[in-house]
């Protein structure tokens, strides 16, 4: 079964890489494309490819008023007008995957309420590298043995959520699993105590943004005579995310509810 698509964010630094494989692949079709700088563009012109006869919009409503119905919206935009969109897409039908970083723990608890109020799936992931996933995986599994972490996550200068989208999930997902235990509160500090970072999900969490860097993050795991480091690095290229925004597809066909991260898709619970 072929799925239809709609993408927001088309021709942004992600989204470009995943349109042309989605055009590419025999599993999926677009049938809509958005992105406010391009609009009225085709969208294989576009993207640089042989045009593919779809003209670039600015709004899911303009992609509805043409009569095209996707079976999933997914969405590269930014923080600002992700879950406005998406529980646009679900009122209409449609599943969503969310690969825009930058929503809260109370945006998902509303877009969760509104998946499953209309019996439809949505799968958010701040980072859809396949890597990625498992550097989170393995820092869940370490927490689970080591009671004491922190954070950090490094982006570029001009990077406007803080922390990324792929820390947030970490740091929460971490605090299901355990809270990080203090040898010294953080509000018995000396000095400033924003210094110390931001607590999420009981621990405390990091973000750098200077020039140079794209998107990496490490989790600290401390212990009296020696430490852990789970590190991820991001390259320069967006390449990594389109394998699993495309998993992320397939699997929201099946879903119901909100699922948060691709690891989840990646290990049953009980791994």
């Amino acid at each position: 079964m072929t799925i239809s698509v709609c993408i927001a964010g088309t021709t942004g630094w992600t989204g470009s890489v995943v349109a042309r494989h989605m055009i590419a692949s025999d599993e999926f079709e677009v049938v809509g494309a958005l992105a406010r700088q391009d609009a009225g563009r085709d969208l294989g012109e576009a993207l640089g490819i042989a045009p593919t006869g779809l003209t670039i919009v600015e709004t899911l409503d303009e992609v509805l008023a043409t009569g095209a119905t996707p079976d999933v919206l997914i969405d590269y935009t930014g923080p600002t007008t992700v879950k406005e969109r998406t529980l646009t897409a679900l009122a209409h039908g449609i599943r969503v995957v969310i690969g825009t970083s930058g929503l809260t723990a109370a945006d998902y608890v509303e877009i969760e309420a509104a998946a499953i109020g209309h019996g439809l799936g949505v799968i958010a992931a701040g980072n859809f590298s396949i890597t990625a996933a498992l550097a989170k995986h393995f820092s869940l599994l370490a927490a689970r043995h080591l009671p004491s972490w922190e954070i950090i996550d490094y982006a570029s200068a001009g990077k406007l959520d803080a922390p990324s989208g792929t820390t947030q999930e970490l740091a929460e997902a971490m605090g299901e699993v355990a809270e990080s235990v203090f040898a010294l509160p953080v509000e018995e500090n000396h000095g400033r105590r924003e210094a110390r970072g931001a607590n999420i999900g009981g621990a405390q969490v990091h973000s750098v943004r200077l020039p140079g860097f794209v998107i990496a993050f490490e989790t600290l795991f401390g212990l009296p005579d020696e430490r852990l480091t789970i590190r991820h690095d991001a390259g320069s290229g967006a390449e990594p995310y389109a394998a699993g925004t495309m998993l992320a597809t397939r699997k929201v066909m099946e879903t119901t509810g909100l699922i948060r991260g691709l690891d989840r898709l990646l290990f049953e619970p009980t791994d």
